[in-house]
């Protein structure tokens, strides 16, 4: 069995994997420590064979039309349900913001996660060779090998990736990797009820993702998060959302949090108004 093979093995039992590590897992000081490092920059050697997926001819990608999302949080709960996420800790997260002025007004949502990068900043800043690229492009955690040095962590430019607080190991959307071996989606997909997310092969132009991508291009377009970290991220949005909360997505060395549902959502920052 190759090292891949292994890896996929492994990935397959992802959620119960996360819990009974972090049950195990009991890091040392000095691995704390380490985690409070700056990201090294590893050698193009050390991870090109990483970045390069398993060549079965599929392109797997997102499409999130934020005109349709109404924020009911259903695609966070089926994931932190379907990944035994901690409490305080998100895969995916759900981040709006109140535009307009009264009495013109309106709350506006961007459902977030991984962009699975083709051009992949975590990747390249893992020391110990933990992240690398699945089927279809899907970029994932060989939580064999993480150490939770947290390199990634200060490398992902949306804030896609936090630190177990028990197993000290990276933890982040892997397209529901498991499911995708069954044949299902990932399941936040088919639980959001206004169909504002889609998944699937973009190789495929038959595929659901494919046709709607196709449509929402030919119409008002679509567009990309902070496309000047050329990440080149699988991850495309339709709407105003992006431009309006891009702001308050997470950055390099941050994490999805509960910080989301402060007051700061429901009004811009007091001192501004002192």
């Amino acid at each position: 069995m190759t090292d891949k093979q292994d890896r996929r093995e492994f990935l397959g039992k992802t959620a119960a994997a996360i819990g009974v590590t972090g049950a195990a897992s009991a890091q040392s000081s000095d691995t704390e420590d380490d985690t409070k490092k700056s990201p090294p920059e590893m050698p193009e050697s050390f991870w090109k064979d990483r970045m390069t997926p398993p060549d079965d001819g599929k392109k797997l990608g997102w499409l999130v039309d934020t005109r349709r999302c109404f924020g009911c949080h259903a695609c966070e709960v089926s994931c932190k349900a379907e990944n035994d996420v901690p409490l305080g800790n998100f895969i995916r997260q759900t981040i709006y913001k109140d535009v307009g002025e009264y009495p013109k007004v309106a709350r506006v949502f961007l459902p977030m996660a991984c962009q699975h990068c083709e051009d992949a900043p975590c990747l390249k800043s893992c020391p110990c060779g933990a992240l690398f690229k699945e089927v279809g492009g899907t970029v994932a955690v060989d939580y064999n090998v993480c150490s939770g040095h947290g390199a990634c962590v200060d490398a992902c430019p949306y804030g896609a990736i936090y630190l177990d607080p028990v197993a000290k190991q990276a933890v982040k959307c892997h397209n529901c990797y498991h499911r995708l071996e069954e044949g299902m989606e990932p399941a936040c997909v088919p639980t959001c009820p206004s169909e504002a997310i889609h998944f699937g092969d973009l190789n495929d132009p038959e595929s659901g993702i494919s046709k709607t991508k196709a449509e929402l291009e030919a119409g008002d377009g679509l567009v990309q998060l902070r496309p000047e970290k050329e990440t080149k991220p699988r991850m495309w949005f339709a709407g105003d959302a992006p431009a309006e909360v891009e702001e308050r997505v997470p950055r390099e060395g941050e994490s999805f949090n509960a910080d989301a549902y402060s007051i700061y959502n429901w009004k811009e920052s007091s001192s501004e108004d002192q």
